[in-house]
């Protein structure tokens, strides 16, 4: 108990009991402690942890303006009517001043504010080029924890960079629109090898049916496989195709069950998480000795005159043996 009462003691229990038990204060208090990388947000993701792996995750990816937040307030109504809890985690652009997220709670979500079945939260990228924050997957794990049934990922943007939600949810949504320059570029910049299901939103519009036939013609260049990606048309904000999404959803969780490859995929998922966190601890605590390291000064120095290529100086950066910022680098696979 010592180990769970430095997660935040209340005369209601700790924090972490208090999110197990589905209080929605205390899963807002814990996502915002792991998203300020405060380490009683560790403590508590650290004592939750065995608890997860039962919410349905699920990443909705797209250009701006596609109307992914009306979808995802759309697939909300009909899972509450279907009596399952649960949980949005949008992620906005940063920021440039406070690092926080640019829109906030999502104001097409509005209705589903009051709901005690549905947790709605807004994280920063903070300049994430994937598109999600580090935090991202740890809040996921809280909102699971907290025993939400299904958690709904919504990414800022798409393309090239933004394509890290993979590695986040166990069935991925890329939602289009036609007419846009964006979703052109969305099919240029390799996103199509991303989703499991593509949403064509806004399906009213008089370009539907051309935007409808260039994704299915990428997805024909692609290779066959046991899942074919379906292509769906929605209206999110009169709700038209919506439950075909829902449907579309549930049975591709189905699918990758009985194949087995939901473990493998979060298996993945954790794998990029550990990664993802080492890399970034490591670059704090580099970036932090060598702020005032005279030899790093000087090598820089070097760069600046031309006299010293960026990836010679890192090379010399890691390799200088006792140098201060220095980082030990395992052997190389096939080095003796």
């Amino acid at each position: 108990m010592a180990r769970m009462a430095a997660a935040g003691d209340t005369e209601h229990g700790t924090l972490a009991e208090r999110l197990l038990a589905g209080d929605r204060r205390a899963l807002a208090r814990a996502i915002t402690l792991v998203e300020n990388d405060d380490p009683r947000g560790l403590e508590v993701v650290r004592a939750v942890y065995p608890h997860t792996g039962r919410a349905a995750v699920i990443g909705f990816t797209g250009p701006p303006g596609v109307g992914k937040s009306t979808l995802l307030g759309a697939l909300t109504k009909l899972e509450r009517a279907r009596g399952r809890s649960v949980a949005v985690l949008s992620v906005d652009p940063s920021s440039p001043f406070t690092k926080g997220a640019l829109l906030g709670d999502r104001i097409r979500l509005s209705e589903h504010f009051l709901d005690p079945g549905v947790f709605i939260r807004s994280m920063a990228s903070r300049g994430a080029l994937g598109g999600l924050s580090e935090a991202t997957l740890q809040a996921a794990l809280l909102m699971d924890a907290a025993g939400r049934d299904v958690v709904l990922l919504e990414t800022v943007g798409v393309g090239q960079a933004e394509v890290d939600i993979i590695d986040h949810a166990d069935t991925v949504a890329l939602v289009l629109m036609p007419g846009s320059g964006d979703s052109i570029q969305a099919l240029k910049a390799g996103v199509m090898e991303i989703p499991d299901l593509i949403i064509v939103n806004k399906a009213d519009h008089p370009l539907t049916e051309t935007m409808v036939r260039e994704v299915r013609a990428v997805l024909a260049l692609g290779p066959r496989a046991a899942w074919q990606v379906p292509v769906l048309r929605t209206q999110a904000e009169t709700g038209v195709g919506v439950q075909e999404v829902l449907a579309k959803l549930a049975e591709h969780r189905a699918h990758i069950e009985a194949q087995g490859t939901l473990r493998e995929r979060r298996r993945r998922h954790l794998r990029s998480e550990v990664l993802a966190l080492a890399a970034a601890r490591l670059r704090r605590d580099l970036e932090l000795a060598l702020s005032e390291d005279p030899g790093f000064q000087r090598l820089l120095d070097r760069v600046v005159a031309r006299e010293l290529d960026p990836a010679s100086a890192a090379a010399e950066l890691l390799s200088a043996p006792g140098a201060r910022g220095s980082v030990p680098l395992p052997p190389r696979p096939g080095a003796r």
